[in-house]
């Protein structure tokens, strides 16, 4: 009989955890769970790991900062970032520290499995990157939500003229109907 494939899962948010570790498991994946910096390491020392999912935020801590610890720990780990909040710079920055993927939540357990083999895995199931238009929205969406709706607080926070981001907003909203 095979050994059953492990994962390692770093994320804070244990409803996410338990969800991708059941969905891992119905793809014959054993997924180990860590919440932290700490936890992360330990797991990897305890288990035979081969590919990690690592949230960029964990609660306060940076997984940036971890990825590196990570791959010192085990050279052979196959480390795919996720995030919610996704952005070219930490893309790079990702990258740049040895990840062997970004991808921005949500994503289907079969866009992250073939996460880890993009060019192995045929068109249909490759994450499809999402376009500069929708992280614009998607990041002009949050800093709203962080002001509560108030468009000139917004504005100024995103370094935009107030009208400009008027205009956006109402050209979005047009385009989704």
């Amino acid at each position: 009989m095979s050994e059953q494939e492990q994962w390692l899962i770093v994320d804070d948010d244990q409803a996410f955890l338990q969800v991708l570790s059941r969905s891992l498991a119905r793809q014959g994946i054993e997924a180990i769970t860590a919440s932290n910096h700490d936890s992360a390491l330990d797991a990897l020392d305890a288990h035979n790991i081969r590919r990690c999912v690592l949230d960029l935020n964990l609660a306060g801590e940076s997984g940036l900062q971890l990825l590196p610890e990570l791959l010192d720990t085990n050279p052979d780990l196959d480390v795919l970032v996720l995030t919610g909040y996704g952005s070219i710079a930490t893309a790079v920055e990702a990258m740049r520290r040895g990840a062997a993927n970004y991808l921005c939540k949500p994503v289907t357990v079969q866009q992250l499995i073939s996460g880890f083999e993009p060019l192995e895995a045929p068109p249909e199931l490759r994450p499809e990157p999402p376009s500069v238009e929708e992280m614009e929205w998607e990041h002009i969406q949050r800093v709203l939500n962080e002001h509560e709706g108030n468009i000139s607080a917004t504005a100024r926070a995103l370094n935009m003229h107030r009208r400009t981001l008027q205009r956006k907003l109402q050209k979005h909203s047009r385009w989704r109907q």
